[in-house]
């Protein structure tokens, strides 16, 4: 086992569990700043793998620019910052959804090794970048945009309360002193 294999089992690690403290923390702004921890370490992964360009975009985009503006949007609005109960949904639908979509790109990774062919074409030219993602890569490649899809949908219904809200029941008039007294109209003096 060499030292880079080491540093890739633990940002691995570091970037799975802060990604599951994402998912299961109820205050937001702790919520956000795990995020920060996880995509920090998804980018060392990718300085592990020599590809510093890609964990600089990763570092600026994502971790300088997307939770920035997270936590801004909600320090600047009036949601909740504490924890909150509305953020307590049941945990069983997401854990069906996120496992099934976990082996099935677990299985198309696993599946991808068998699609490499060696020796590889030259790197570096945007036509074999173009032919490896939307030809050998097309599936994982629709497979990640659902993910993305459904996170963004996820985020929603987070976001708004009123989604999925039990409707309050109607409340019944309270009767007052007036309609006690009887129907009977009162005499105004001529």
């Amino acid at each position: 086992m060499t030292v880079a294999d080491v540093l890739l089992l633990a940002l691995g690690a570091v970037a799975v569990g802060a990604g599951a403290l994402v998912v299961t923390s109820t205050h937001l702004v702790r919520s956000g700043l795990h995020l920060v921890v996880s995509l920090g370490a998804i980018a060392g992964l990718y300085l592990v793998l020599g590809a510093e360009l890609v964990a600089w975009v990763q570092v600026l985009v994502y971790v300088g620019a997307v939770v920035v503006l997270l936590l801004f949007a909600v320090m600047l609005t009036r949601a909740p910052i504490g924890p909150s109960a509305d953020l307590d949904r049941p945990a069983g639908p997401s854990a069906l959804i996120g496992g099934g979509v976990g082996l099935g790109l677990a299985a198309l990774l696993a599946d991808a090794f068998r699609w490499i062919e060696y020796p590889r074409p030259e790197p570096g030219t945007a036509e074999v970048i173009g032919e490896e993602v939307f030809g050998t890569w097309v599936l994982p490649f629709e497979v990640l945009s659902i993910l993305l899809l459904a996170a963004l949908v996820g985020a929603i219904v987070l976001s708004r309360p009123d989604i999925g809200a039990r409707p309050a029941p109607p409340a019944e008039p309270a009767e007052t002193d007036d309609d006690q007294a009887g129907d009977e109209p009162e005499e105004v003096p001529a």
